[in-house]
């Protein structure tokens, strides 16, 4: 009996924290995004989906701008309402101007414990002040802090017509406690990246405003080119506002 419940309980959890789409997702698949679906079909490279979250961070994140617009890379930033401001702002307004996507991101967990509506509101809230403080409205997409998610979040993300976004498996820039290495790490990605995935590194953090993510620098420095020396191109996920 113990363990039946020791098995019922990890399944819970997992449901809510799995880093990979899991029984929630297994319900209503088309209210989350882990993997761009297939597209064979379409004329050009396969492509590869790079994603930054935690941000905007003054120490990093222009510099990562300025890598991926040397190598005229497109990404999707998941913004944190926190780090938002007036001296932020005007790195928000240049991810618009240079083509990437931005999308709401947070920095708690207790999101996944809010009523649909509270969290319907509060997101809007968010995306409310990119528009006023960067002129341009983020796209309908959130992620939430760790993935972590529940069914009122997700009916909350339907009231709004917004969906949440994960990744793709194994394709995140945690290191197990150590810090993150970014020749290995881009050397471990660009390795198991496939056709459609989303990449997820981090050019913030969700306490530290300015924390030092120079390895996220580094590591899309030597990613980008390695993925397209396999033949591969970059999409944001979803269409900047005009």
């Amino acid at each position: 009996m113990l363990l039946f419940l020791a098995v019922g309980i990890g399944v819970l959890f997992l449901a809510h924290t799995a880093p990979f789409p899991f029984l929630l997702e297994a319900f209503s698949p088309s209210r989350s995004i882990w993997r761009v679906p297939d597209e064979r079909g379409r004329k050009g490279p396969p492509l590869i989906y790079l994603t930054y979250d935690d941000g905007p961070n003054p120490a990093v994140t222009p510099a990562l701008l300025d890598v991926l617009r040397e190598t005229d890379t497109h990404a999707t930033f998941f913004l944190i309402d926190a780090h938002l401001n007036e001296s932020t702002a005007p790195m928000v307004r240049r991810m618009f101007d240079e083509g990437h996507a931005v999308a709401l991101h947070s920095d708690s967990r207790a999101l996944m414990v809010k009523t649909p509506s509270e969290l319907a509101a509060l997101l809007t809230g968010y995306a409310d002040r990119i528009e006023q403080l960067a002129g341009r409205r983020p796209c309908r997409l959130f992620r939430p802090h760790a993935g972590w998610r529940s069914g009122s979040m997700y009916e909350g993300l339907t009231q709004i017509d917004h969906r949440l976004v994960g990744w793709s498996w194994g394709l995140w820039d945690w290191n197990w406690f150590r810090p993150p290495d970014a020749e290995r790490l881009a050397r471990r990605l660009a390795k198991r990246a496939s056709r459609g995935d989303i990449i997820v590194l981090h050019d913030g953090h969700h306490v530290d405003p300015a924390a030092d993510r120079r390895y996220a620098i580094e590591a899309t420095r030597q990613l980008v080119p390695a993925l397209k020396q396999r033949g591969y191109g970059f999409e944001r996920l979803c269409v900047p506002a005009p």
